[in-house]
């Protein structure tokens, strides 16, 4: 987003909380190029994708046959069963589960017949794009945020149930229109993600590392660069109640 549209208010984006802990990789950013993710079907105009890593920042430790050909478990990767955390406090207006977890695909060959699908799964309709997720209108009324592509039978919310920022909403996953584990997330005017136009999104409180950056920069707000790399930036403790002036 250009530094002018942050300046109207018409494209003041909504501000949320990352929505885990630990350290992700960001992809398909709205920093790099809007649509985000070329499109703009499904609100998905400002989504953000993030990948868990390691300390290293590495999606998965192992490679094999099945990285250059194939497709290799979900189960490898280090973001499948992370917390999903809710961004802000709002009220669940949808929350599906049941969608199963695909195997993962980092291979060219595996894919480009992944890619030629793409046109049925959109006919089969939003379960088989989000896969398992959560919807949330924003206590503020900013708008409806969705998480998407969650674990299969993890999501521990139901539609109606209020939740507070950092509060456990499921686990990352593989289900829906995902070559591997990762979170999406994107903000809309609309709960129904059939007709959603997308909203501008940041994030607030975090560290970012670019690439080829050995030191992070910590942002107030803002939004992750493309291939960055983000965590949450620790919190402050409070103030000691009890401390006395001597």
């Amino acid at each position: 987003m250009t530094g002018a549209e942050w300046r109207d208010p018409a494209h003041r984006p909504v501000v949320l909380a990352l929505p885990f802990a630990g350290r992700w990789l960001a992809r398909n950013s709205p920093a790099r190029r809007i649509p985000s993710h070329g499109t703009d079907l499904l609100g998905e105009r400002y989504a953000i994708d993030f990948i868990g890593v390691d300390e290293r920042g590495r999606s998965a430790a192992v490679r094999d046959w099945g990285t250059l050909f194939g497709t290799e478990p979900a189960e490898r990767f280090v973001g499948f069963g992370r917390p999903i955390l809710a961004p802000a406090d709002g009220i669940v207006v949808a929350a599906h589960d049941g969608e199963p977890d695909h195997e993962a695909r980092r291979s060219q060959l595996s894919l480009v017949p992944y890619a030629l699908g793409q046109a049925s799964r959109l006919r089969a309709g939003v379960p088989a794009i989000a896969g398992n997720h959560v919807v949330i209108a924003l206590a503020d009324g900013a708008g409806f945020v969705a998480l998407v592509h969650l674990r299969s039978g993890s999501v521990r919310v139901v539609a109606g149930d209020g939740v507070r920022v950092g509060q456990p909403l499921a686990q990352c996953g593989n289900s829906g229109n995902s070559t591997q584990p990762h979170v999406h997330l994107q903000v809309m005017d609309s709960a129904d993600l059939t007709v959603a136009r997308g909203v501008p999104v940041a994030f607030r409180g975090y560290r970012e590392w670019r690439r080829g950056s050995a030191q992070p920069r910590s942002y107030d707000v803002g939004i992750p660069g493309e291939g960055a790399l983000v965590e949450a930036r620790p919190v402050d403790p409070p103030p000691d109640s009890t401390a006395r002036e001597r």
